[in-house]
């Protein structure tokens, strides 16, 4: 018995202009091209600087003879160590992206990206903060 009858009639696809984005955004794993995003040469370039500033809050309380004696100054050390850290490993990445010319904009990729920045830079703005304040409360004292 035979129910219906295959007929293909071809359909054009239009190409189009808004560089595969479409009007309801991204395609399922790419990410919209922005500046500065993992894998790229900007990406590299702020992370370098983003380590680069690590290393320099680092030596910067190293080099003050008493900051082991003040908690908060232990904690910026420590957190301006795992900044460090992570921004060297993304630079490594993003280094590794650029010589095998892969992409790294994967909303996957993006996300954990995202996320340990996140977690990473509110470490370290509030041993910075505490550091403030401890720096104020020693300035204060009679």
């Amino acid at each position: 018995m035979n129910v219906s009858h295959t007929s293909v009639h071809p359909v054009e696809d239009l190409p189009t202009t808004d560089g595969g984005v479409g009007s309801d955004g991204p395609n399922n794993n790419e990410v919209e091209h922005i500046q500065g995003m993992p894998g790229t040469a900007g990406g590299l370039a702020l992370r370098i600087c983003q380590f680069v500033s690590a290393v320099l809050g680092i030596f910067i309380m190293a080099t003050i003879s008493d900051f082991p004696s003040v908690t908060a100054f232990c904690y910026l050390v420590a957190a301006t160590s795992l900044q460090s850290l992570w921004s060297l490993s993304q630079a490594i990445i993003d280094v590794y992206a650029l010589l095998v010319m892969r992409s790294l904009q994967n909303y996957r990729v993006v996300s954990l990206f995202v996320i340990g920045d996140g977690i990473t830079s509110t470490l370290t703005f509030a041993a910075a903060c505490a550091s403030a304040g401890i720096t104020v409360l020693i300035d204060n004292r009679p």
